[in-house]
């Protein structure tokens, strides 16, 4: 007999940096996993998490998570006290951690997350390799997207 497929009805995404698109130029882009607690998945499964302010530091060959906030659920244990805003480790390999370190630190960029997603039961967060916009970038890129979105609508309306 075959078995009954399971429905998949939220979405993998738990939470986007858009402002990242919009400060940075996204050269590359890294899958990482986090080192999390219990109470924090949980958190992260109601949704109570908000990586906009965030951002990615290398120390000692490793990579952490910092200025991400996991609200913790009203319910968490008494025996526990929850730091929203604690430092999380990224879980990387070797090689691309050299690579980053390499890219960090000779070229200048900056490393960002820009989104958190569910991924086989585990929560993984993606990491753009990237350096910021000046402000001339951002109003040029502003304005070709305005005129992108003013072409499609001359467009619907000729058709």
């Amino acid at each position: 007999m075959a078995k009954a497929k399971k429905e998949k009805s939220k979405s993998k995404t738990i939470a986007l940096n858009k402002k990242a698109k919009h400060d940075y130029f996204i050269e590359d882009r890294y899958e990482a996993g986090l080192a999390l607690k219990g109470w924090e998945v949980k958190s992260i499964r109601a949704g109570r998490v908000q990586i906009s302010e965030s951002y990615i530091l290398l120390k000692d060959g490793e990579a952490f998570l910092f200025g991400a906030t996991i609200t913790p659920l009203p319910t968490a244990s008494t025996h526990i006290t929850p730091d929203p805003t604690r430092n999380r480790k990224c879980l990387l390999h070797r090689t691309e951690l050299s690579r980053l370190i390499g890219a960090v630190e000779r070229k200048g960029y900056t490393l960002i997350p820009t989104a958190l997603y569910w991924k086989h039961g585990l929560v993984k967060l993606e990491i753009g390799l990237a350096h910021g916009k000046k402000a001339h970038d951002k109003r040029a890129a502003e304005k070709e997207r305005d005129w992108q979105r003013e072409k499609q609508r001359l467009l619907k309306i000729r058709h």
